[in-house]
Protein backbone atom coordinates (compact mmCIF):
# COMPACT_ATOMS: atom_id res chain seq x y z
CA UNK A 1 0.00 0.00 0.00
CA UNK A 2 1.59 3.62 -1.00
CA UNK A 3 1.67 6.01 1.88
CA UNK A 4 -0.79 9.00 1.03
CA UNK A 5 1.94 11.84 2.53
CA UNK A 6 0.46 15.02 3.50
CA UNK A 7 1.83 17.71 1.89
CA UNK A 8 2.42 20.67 4.70
CA UNK A 9 2.19 24.53 3.51
CA UNK A 10 5.40 26.00 3.94
CA UNK A 11 6.05 28.37 7.17
CA UNK A 12 8.95 29.98 8.39
CA UNK A 13 11.28 28.25 11.19
CA UNK A 14 11.29 29.25 14.74
CA UNK A 15 13.23 27.97 17.34
CA UNK A 16 12.10 27.71 20.84
CA UNK A 17 14.60 25.50 23.33
CA UNK A 18 16.13 22.53 21.18
CA UNK A 19 12.48 22.44 18.85
CA UNK A 20 12.89 24.08 15.62
CA UNK A 21 9.25 24.91 14.52
CA UNK A 22 7.85 25.14 11.00
CA UNK A 23 9.14 24.75 7.98
CA UNK A 24 9.82 20.51 7.45
CA UNK A 25 9.98 20.11 11.00
CA UNK A 26 7.80 17.25 12.70
CA UNK A 27 4.77 18.83 13.72
CA UNK A 28 5.78 19.33 18.13
CA UNK A 29 3.54 18.19 20.83
CA UNK A 30 2.69 20.84 23.66
CA UNK A 31 0.57 20.75 27.15
CA UNK A 32 0.97 23.02 29.78
CA UNK A 33 1.18 22.16 33.49
CA UNK A 34 -1.75 22.78 35.71
CA UNK A 35 0.57 22.99 39.26
CA UNK A 36 1.19 26.61 40.59
CA UNK A 37 4.35 26.96 39.05
CA UNK A 38 6.17 28.38 42.40
CA UNK A 39 5.56 25.14 43.60
CA UNK A 40 8.99 23.95 41.78
CA UNK A 41 8.58 20.48 42.93
CA UNK A 42 5.59 19.43 41.87
CA UNK A 43 5.87 21.56 38.20
CA UNK A 44 9.02 19.83 37.80
CA UNK A 45 7.44 16.22 38.76
CA UNK A 46 4.23 16.81 36.55
CA UNK A 47 6.82 18.41 33.76
CA UNK A 48 9.04 15.26 33.68
CA UNK A 49 5.94 12.85 33.30
CA UNK A 50 4.85 14.93 30.90
CA UNK A 51 8.14 14.44 28.84
CA UNK A 52 7.84 10.62 29.58
CA UNK A 53 4.87 10.50 27.88
CA UNK A 54 6.15 12.09 24.49
CA UNK A 55 5.72 16.07 25.34
CA UNK A 56 8.32 18.53 23.64
CA UNK A 57 7.15 21.78 24.68
CA UNK A 58 5.62 22.68 27.99
CA UNK A 59 3.79 25.73 29.08
CA UNK A 60 3.62 27.30 32.44
CA UNK A 61 1.21 29.48 33.94
CA UNK A 62 3.37 32.90 35.49
CA UNK A 63 0.52 35.02 36.68
CA UNK A 64 3.13 36.55 39.61
CA UNK A 65 6.57 37.68 40.39
CA UNK A 66 7.13 34.03 42.72
CA UNK A 67 5.90 32.25 39.37
CA UNK A 68 8.19 33.87 37.21
CA UNK A 69 11.39 33.36 39.60
CA UNK A 70 11.00 29.81 40.27
CA UNK A 71 11.57 29.03 36.30
CA UNK A 72 15.72 29.22 37.11
CA UNK A 73 15.09 26.55 39.50
CA UNK A 74 12.61 24.50 36.82
CA UNK A 75 14.87 25.17 33.86
CA UNK A 76 17.71 23.14 36.00
CA UNK A 77 15.82 20.05 36.65
CA UNK A 78 13.18 20.15 33.14
CA UNK A 79 14.80 19.15 29.94
CA UNK A 80 11.97 20.27 27.77
CA UNK A 81 11.83 24.35 26.37
CA UNK A 82 9.81 26.19 28.83
CA UNK A 83 6.95 28.91 27.71
CA UNK A 84 5.95 31.58 30.23
CA UNK A 85 2.14 32.17 29.79
CA UNK A 86 1.88 35.76 30.49
CA UNK A 87 -1.32 38.09 30.41
CA UNK A 88 -1.33 42.11 30.83
CA UNK A 89 1.48 42.47 32.93
CA UNK A 90 5.00 43.34 30.99
CA UNK A 91 6.97 43.01 33.94
CA UNK A 92 5.97 39.03 34.40
CA UNK A 93 7.39 38.94 30.52
CA UNK A 94 10.59 40.36 31.59
CA UNK A 95 11.41 38.70 35.04
CA UNK A 96 10.32 35.29 32.94
CA UNK A 97 13.05 36.29 30.63
CA UNK A 98 15.64 37.34 33.14
CA UNK A 99 14.64 33.39 34.92
CA UNK A 100 15.73 31.72 31.35
CA UNK A 101 12.38 30.80 30.00
CA UNK A 102 12.59 29.78 26.14
CA UNK A 103 9.51 31.15 24.79
CA UNK A 104 6.49 33.65 25.57
CA UNK A 105 2.45 33.44 25.15
CA UNK A 106 1.81 36.98 25.14
CA UNK A 107 -0.61 39.30 23.23
CA UNK A 108 1.24 42.24 22.81
CA UNK A 109 -1.77 44.37 22.38
CA UNK A 110 -2.85 43.76 26.06
CA UNK A 111 0.54 44.55 28.22
CA UNK A 112 -0.09 48.48 27.73
CA UNK A 113 1.58 50.91 25.92
CA UNK A 114 3.98 50.62 22.74
CA UNK A 115 6.56 51.51 25.20
CA UNK A 116 6.12 48.04 26.99
CA UNK A 117 6.12 45.73 23.63
CA UNK A 118 9.58 47.60 23.12
CA UNK A 119 10.65 46.52 26.58
CA UNK A 120 9.88 42.73 25.93
CA UNK A 121 10.97 42.88 21.89
CA UNK A 122 14.71 44.23 23.38
CA UNK A 123 14.45 41.58 25.94
CA UNK A 124 13.47 38.40 23.53
CA UNK A 125 15.73 39.42 20.67
CA UNK A 126 19.19 38.90 21.27
CA UNK A 127 17.97 35.15 22.27
CA UNK A 128 15.25 35.00 19.40
CA UNK A 129 12.85 33.80 22.09
CA UNK A 130 9.75 33.50 20.18
CA UNK A 131 6.11 34.87 20.86
CA UNK A 132 2.93 32.91 20.63
CA UNK A 133 -0.01 35.49 19.97
CA UNK A 134 -2.89 33.49 20.98
CA UNK A 135 -6.50 34.93 20.24
CA UNK A 136 -9.63 32.76 20.98
CA UNK A 137 -13.36 33.76 20.40
CA UNK A 138 -13.54 34.81 24.61
CA UNK A 139 -10.86 37.52 23.94
CA UNK A 140 -12.27 39.59 21.19
CA UNK A 141 -12.23 43.21 21.56
CA UNK A 142 -15.60 45.35 21.76
CA UNK A 143 -14.52 47.01 18.49
CA UNK A 144 -14.03 43.38 16.94
CA UNK A 145 -17.02 42.30 18.45
CA UNK A 146 -18.96 44.84 16.83
CA UNK A 147 -17.34 45.32 13.19
CA UNK A 148 -17.37 41.26 12.95
CA UNK A 149 -19.07 39.17 15.55
CA UNK A 150 -17.85 36.34 17.27
CA UNK A 151 -16.35 34.81 13.71
CA UNK A 152 -13.40 33.79 11.60
CA UNK A 153 -12.99 37.30 10.38
CA UNK A 154 -13.02 39.04 13.54
CA UNK A 155 -10.35 36.03 15.28
CA UNK A 156 -8.02 36.16 12.49
CA UNK A 157 -8.20 40.39 12.16
CA UNK A 158 -7.66 40.52 15.57
CA UNK A 159 -4.93 38.10 15.60
CA UNK A 160 -2.77 40.28 12.69
CA UNK A 161 -3.38 43.51 14.92
CA UNK A 162 -1.26 41.35 17.74
CA UNK A 163 1.39 40.52 14.85
CA UNK A 164 1.52 44.18 13.43
CA UNK A 165 2.32 45.20 17.27
CA UNK A 166 5.44 43.11 16.87
CA UNK A 167 6.38 43.62 13.19
CA UNK A 168 6.39 47.08 13.93
CA UNK A 169 8.76 47.01 16.92
CA UNK A 170 10.95 45.16 14.71
CA UNK A 171 10.74 41.18 15.88
CA UNK A 172 9.14 38.17 13.99
CA UNK A 173 9.96 35.34 15.92
CA UNK A 174 6.66 34.24 17.18
CA UNK A 175 3.72 31.78 16.38
CA UNK A 176 0.26 32.59 16.14
CA UNK A 177 -2.80 30.62 17.54
CA UNK A 178 -6.76 31.59 16.41
CA UNK A 179 -8.63 28.98 18.69
CA UNK A 180 -12.17 28.59 19.75
CA UNK A 181 -14.21 25.68 21.42
CA UNK A 182 -15.91 25.81 18.35
CA UNK A 183 -14.37 23.02 15.96
CA UNK A 184 -16.23 24.25 12.73
CA UNK A 185 -15.09 27.70 13.69
CA UNK A 186 -12.06 26.82 14.85
CA UNK A 187 -10.97 25.23 11.34
CA UNK A 188 -12.61 28.38 9.19
CA UNK A 189 -10.33 30.82 11.22
CA UNK A 190 -7.26 28.74 10.89
CA UNK A 191 -7.66 27.94 6.86
CA UNK A 192 -7.74 31.91 6.99
CA UNK A 193 -4.89 33.11 8.97
CA UNK A 194 -3.21 30.17 6.55
CA UNK A 195 -3.89 32.35 3.87
CA UNK A 196 -2.71 35.40 5.09
CA UNK A 197 0.71 34.62 6.98
CA UNK A 198 3.36 32.11 6.90
CA UNK A 199 4.51 32.35 10.66
CA UNK A 200 4.06 29.05 12.16
CA UNK A 201 0.94 28.17 13.75
CA UNK A 202 0.11 26.33 17.15
CA UNK A 203 -3.46 24.36 16.33
CA UNK A 204 -5.59 23.30 19.56
CA UNK A 205 -9.40 22.94 19.96
CA UNK A 206 -10.02 25.41 23.14
CA UNK A 207 -11.68 24.52 26.17
CA UNK A 208 -12.29 21.07 24.54
CA UNK A 209 -13.98 19.05 27.45
CA UNK A 210 -13.26 16.11 29.52
CA UNK A 211 -11.45 13.09 27.96
CA UNK A 212 -14.42 11.97 25.76
CA UNK A 213 -15.19 14.89 24.56
CA UNK A 214 -12.45 16.34 24.47
CA UNK A 215 -10.98 13.62 22.52
CA UNK A 216 -13.35 13.82 19.91
CA UNK A 217 -13.47 17.60 19.58
CA UNK A 218 -9.59 18.21 19.31
CA UNK A 219 -9.46 14.89 16.83
CA UNK A 220 -11.53 16.52 14.30
CA UNK A 221 -10.47 19.74 14.71
CA UNK A 222 -6.57 19.56 14.66
CA UNK A 223 -7.14 16.21 12.66
CA UNK A 224 -8.45 18.08 9.64
CA UNK A 225 -6.46 20.76 9.48
CA UNK A 226 -3.35 18.82 9.95
CA UNK A 227 -4.67 16.77 6.89
CA UNK A 228 -5.15 20.13 4.88
CA UNK A 229 -1.39 20.74 5.81
CA UNK A 230 -1.64 23.17 8.62
CA UNK A 231 -0.34 23.96 11.66
CA UNK A 232 3.45 23.75 13.12
CA UNK A 233 2.67 22.78 16.97
CA UNK A 234 -0.80 21.54 18.63
CA UNK A 235 -1.97 21.04 21.83
CA UNK A 236 -4.81 19.09 22.99
CA UNK A 237 -6.71 20.84 25.39
CA UNK A 238 -8.74 18.10 28.20
CA UNK A 239 -10.13 18.88 31.24
CA UNK A 240 -7.80 16.17 32.95
CA UNK A 241 -4.94 15.00 33.77
CA UNK A 242 -2.46 16.76 31.38
CA UNK A 243 -0.77 13.11 30.57
CA UNK A 244 -3.45 12.05 29.19
CA UNK A 245 -3.61 15.34 26.01
CA UNK A 246 0.00 13.85 24.87
CA UNK A 247 -1.67 10.15 24.11
CA UNK A 248 -4.26 12.07 22.02
CA UNK A 249 -1.83 14.33 20.65
CA UNK A 250 0.53 11.31 19.47
CA UNK A 251 -2.57 9.51 18.23
CA UNK A 252 -3.62 12.06 16.17
CA UNK A 253 -0.22 12.57 14.85
CA UNK A 254 0.40 8.98 14.08
CA UNK A 255 -2.91 8.40 12.52
CA UNK A 256 -2.26 11.31 10.06
CA UNK A 257 1.35 9.26 9.53
CA UNK A 258 2.95 12.84 11.05
CA UNK A 259 4.71 10.56 13.53
CA UNK A 260 5.73 6.79 14.04
CA UNK A 261 5.27 4.63 16.47
CA UNK A 262 2.61 1.43 17.49
CA UNK A 263 -0.61 0.95 15.84
CA UNK A 264 -2.54 -1.36 16.76
CA UNK A 265 -5.54 -2.12 14.26
CA UNK A 266 -9.18 -4.41 15.15
CA UNK A 267 -12.08 -5.09 13.85
CA UNK A 268 -15.41 -4.51 15.35
CA UNK A 269 -17.61 -7.69 16.95
CA UNK A 270 -20.18 -9.45 14.35
CA UNK A 271 -22.10 -12.37 14.02
CA UNK A 272 -18.57 -14.12 12.48
CA UNK A 273 -16.73 -13.94 15.71
CA UNK A 274 -16.40 -16.85 17.30
CA UNK A 275 -13.84 -15.93 20.37
CA UNK A 276 -14.09 -13.14 22.99
CA UNK A 277 -12.08 -10.53 20.19
CA UNK A 278 -12.91 -7.80 22.36
CA UNK A 279 -11.12 -9.03 25.92
CA UNK A 280 -8.28 -9.78 23.12
CA UNK A 281 -8.06 -6.46 21.76
CA UNK A 282 -8.03 -5.37 24.76
CA UNK A 283 -5.12 -7.21 26.40
CA UNK A 284 -3.42 -6.98 23.27
CA UNK A 285 -3.58 -2.59 23.54
CA UNK A 286 -2.51 -3.13 26.89
CA UNK A 287 0.62 -5.52 26.76
CA UNK A 288 2.13 -4.08 23.21
CA UNK A 289 2.76 -0.71 25.46
CA UNK A 290 6.10 -1.12 25.80
CA UNK A 291 6.72 -1.34 22.01
CA UNK A 292 5.22 1.84 21.61
CA UNK A 293 8.03 3.33 20.36
CA UNK A 294 8.59 0.85 18.15
CA UNK A 295 7.14 1.46 13.77
CA UNK A 296 5.18 -1.48 13.93
CA UNK A 297 1.49 -2.11 13.07
CA UNK A 298 -0.42 -4.99 15.16
CA UNK A 299 -3.71 -6.53 14.25
CA UNK A 300 -6.52 -7.82 16.45
CA UNK A 301 -8.44 -9.30 13.81
CA UNK A 302 -12.01 -11.34 14.74
CA UNK A 303 -12.45 -13.88 12.24
CA UNK A 304 -10.06 -14.92 8.93
CA UNK A 305 -12.69 -12.97 6.71
CA UNK A 306 -10.93 -10.07 8.29
CA UNK A 307 -8.01 -12.03 9.21
CA UNK A 308 -4.46 -11.82 6.79
CA UNK A 309 -5.81 -10.86 3.52
CA UNK A 310 -7.63 -7.27 5.00
CA UNK A 311 -4.95 -6.84 7.52
CA UNK A 312 -1.98 -7.96 5.48
CA UNK A 313 -0.10 -4.58 5.52
CA UNK A 314 0.08 -5.45 9.14
CA UNK A 315 3.48 -6.31 10.82
CA UNK A 316 1.93 -8.64 12.84
CA UNK A 317 -1.58 -9.78 13.80
CA UNK A 318 -3.86 -12.53 14.55
CA UNK A 319 -7.53 -13.66 13.43
CA UNK A 320 -10.10 -15.48 15.15
CA UNK A 321 -11.20 -18.59 14.53
CA UNK A 322 -13.27 -21.30 16.79
CA UNK A 323 -12.02 -21.07 20.24
CA UNK A 324 -8.27 -20.40 18.42
CA UNK A 325 -7.13 -18.29 15.94
CA UNK A 326 -3.66 -17.70 13.38
CA UNK A 327 -1.04 -16.15 14.24
CA UNK A 328 0.20 -13.83 10.97
CA UNK A 329 3.55 -11.93 9.97
CA UNK A 330 3.61 -9.80 6.85
CA UNK A 331 0.57 -11.53 5.22
CA UNK A 332 1.84 -14.51 6.07
CA UNK A 333 0.10 -17.58 8.28
CA UNK A 334 2.58 -18.77 10.66
CA UNK A 335 0.75 -21.17 12.91
CA UNK A 336 -3.00 -21.84 14.67
CA UNK A 337 -3.05 -21.25 18.38
CA UNK A 338 -5.74 -21.49 21.06
CA UNK A 339 -7.46 -18.81 22.14
CA UNK A 340 -6.16 -18.31 25.26
CA UNK A 341 -2.42 -18.85 23.89
CA UNK A 342 -2.92 -15.84 21.05
CA UNK A 343 -1.68 -13.26 22.89
CA UNK A 344 1.54 -14.47 24.75
CA UNK A 345 1.92 -16.16 21.17
CA UNK A 346 2.09 -12.44 19.62
CA UNK A 347 4.25 -10.98 22.29
CA UNK A 348 6.76 -13.80 21.96
CA UNK A 349 6.63 -13.46 18.15
CA UNK A 350 7.22 -9.90 17.92
CA UNK A 351 9.54 -9.64 21.39
CA UNK A 352 12.14 -12.32 19.58
CA UNK A 353 12.13 -10.35 16.03
CA UNK A 354 12.80 -6.98 18.20
CA UNK A 355 15.45 -8.61 19.93
CA UNK A 356 17.27 -10.34 16.83
CA UNK A 357 17.25 -6.98 14.81
CA UNK A 358 19.09 -5.37 18.17
CA UNK A 359 21.57 -8.01 18.80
Amino acid sequence: MNEVKIKRQKTRVIRLGNVLIGGDNPVSIQSMTNTHTSDVAATVAQCNKLAEAGCEIIRLAVPDQDAAAAITKIKKQVKLPLIADIHFDYKLALAAIAAGVDGLRLNPGNIGSQQNVIKVVDAVRERKIPIRIGVNSGSLSKEILRKYGVSAQGIVESALEHVAILEKAGYEEMKISVKTSSVPLTIESYRLISSKVDYPLHLGVTEAGTDFTGTIKSAIGIGTLLAEGIGDTIRVSLTSDPVNEIAVATGILQTLHQRQGLEIISCPTCGRTEIDLISLAGEAEQRLQPFSRYNLKVAVMGCVVNGPGEAREADYGIAGGKKEGLLFKKGEILKKVPENRLIDELIGLISADLASKES
